[in-house]
């Protein structure tokens, strides 16, 4: 999961909800190792309604509400079993940017995606595509050949997990160094 963190940089997170097509290459994630890591939802083997999509096979879609208020979008990373996801943090916008401004109620694309909350709803995922497979039409990650060069990946610690004591220094948060739309440096 921590390869895929990385890995997905520069990859393109698309939408496409009846004619509203959009689409993002993703700048920022987050790792979360399941069972052994305190920050993750899934940390002991914990089973819940919620997680329980987090034990699937990868290559799906874990959407949740965070503080009640903003859903975020999780790519589920590791084969059955094992509850590893990967958080996307930011996006830098690409296609449909009338539409991922008009769903956030902004003028301007600076930053806008700049943060979890902020690229699910730009992008329309919500808790109806929980579970998804990415491998349909609805939601799905498009490699369009951009390579991150290894020197311009950044890895540093996790942002709001202070709560998983040693857990949150872990360096599993990756973004691509110099990018406007990475949420917080």
């Amino acid at each position: 999961m921590v390869e895929i963190s990385r890995f997905l940089l520069g990859k393109y997170l698309v939408t496409q909800k009846g004619s509203e097509l959009t689409s993002g290459m993703i700048v920022e994630t987050e790792a979360y190792e399941g069972a052994i890591d305190r920050a993750s939802h899934a940390y002991n083997y914990r089973r819940t309604p919620r997680t329980e999509v987090m034990y699937a096979r990868g290559g799906v879609l874990y959407v949740y509400m965070c503080y009640g208020l903003h859903y975020l979008t999780n790519v589920v990373t590791n084969t059955s079993g094992v509850p590893h996801a990967v958080l996307i943090r930011a996006i830098q916008p690409d296609e449909g940017l009338d539409i991922i401004l008009a769903r956030l109620n902004k003028q301007s694309q600076k930053r806008c995606t700049a943060g979890p909350a902020l690229v699910s709803k730009a992008m329309g995922i919500d808790k109806q595509m929980n579970k998804l497979s990415l491998s349909g039409n609805t939601v799905y990650i498009e490699d369009r050949g951009i390579k991150i060069n290894k020197s311009k990946i950044v890895s540093t610690t996790r942002i709001g997990v202070d709560y998983a004591g040693v857990h949150a220094n872990w360096k599993y948060r990756f973004y691509v160094a110099g990018n406007a739309f990475v949420s917080r440096y």
